[in-house]
């Protein structure tokens, strides 16, 4: 004789596991995506470079040149603009992650502050 099952009798899934499963899902998803060809590392590296040649004209490398201020004086504005930039650039890399999220957040954290300490000291309005 065939025993049946009834719906109590069935064996329920435990929720935490079933979690789990659909995490590790969408893992292998994600990871199926990031490939690293020739083709994505280019594009990945021309948007670097078009922030970064924004970033240059932005901070107003010709208007220093044009007036005669000296040449050491744009070099540290534009090095310590492009540390804010750099700083900007490690948190919104650090939001993307999963790993070491907290710390590359906290990293360009300080090194935008360190930017804006450096912009106040060249102007001679020291913050500290």
């Amino acid at each position: 004789m065939v025993k049946h099952r009834r719906y109590s009798d069935q064996s329920k899934e435990d929720p935490i596991q079933k979690d789990e499963q659909i995490e590790s899902q969408e893992q292998e998803i994600s990871s199926g995506k990031t490939s690293l060809d020739l083709k994505s590392l280019i594009l990945s590296g021309t948007k670097y470079v078009y922030i970064v040649g924004a970033v240059a004209l932005l901070s107003g490398i010709f208007t220093p040149l044009t007036i005669g201020a000296e040449i050491e004086n744009v070099i540290f504005g534009m090095l310590s603009i492009f540390l804010g930039l750099g700083g900007g650039i490690v948190i919104f890399l650090g939001i993307k992650s999963q790993k070491f999220t907290t710390i590359m957040v906290c990293g360009g954290l300080g090194m935008m502050i360190i930017s804006l300490l450096l912009i106040y000291e060249s102007t001679n309005h020291p913050i500290l």
